[in-house]
């Protein structure tokens, strides 16, 4: 299977996975950068109900058992599971995350997550799904 988008069969990501997987096991899952270095986890995942789509998933940066972490929202087609990471591997540097959009959970998801859906696409130059 090819790798681009246009070519992938509905329900695969761009590693050939299926589309369907249970929240608690993207939940909790470690992310790292394409050298292997751990940079987070997967604290949650924002679902748009009214369109049936991921808005973004919340990925935990920095701090030390909860105090001082950034939450920061990442699309989700940037996420790419690697097996042999047992990682989600996204394509972002430190200093890119220094600059990019980051809040308290709670802040992310006001007005229904809208903002930080369409700051963190815009940042990241994710294609938009709405």
């Amino acid at each position: 299977m090819s790798a681009s988008t246009s070519s992938m069969q509905p329900g695969t990501t761009r590693s050939g996975h299926t589309s369907a997987i249970r929240a608690k096991k993207v939940i909790g899952t470690t992310v790292k950068n394409t050298e292997g270095e751990k940079i987070g986890t997967i604290e949650d995942i924002a679902l748009d109900k009214l369109s049936n789509n991921i808005m973004f998933t919340v990925c935990g940066f920095g701090g030390f058992l909860g105090m001082g972490e950034k939450y920061h929202p990442i699309p989700w087609g940037l996420l790419n599971y690697q097996e042999s990471q047992d990682a989600y591997v996204v394509g972002v540097t430190a200093d890119q995350l220094r600059g990019a959009p980051a809040d308290t959970i709670e802040e992310l998801m006001k007005g229904n997550g809208v903002e930080y859906r369409d700051r963190a696409y815009t940042y990241y130059k994710a294609p938009k799904y709405w």
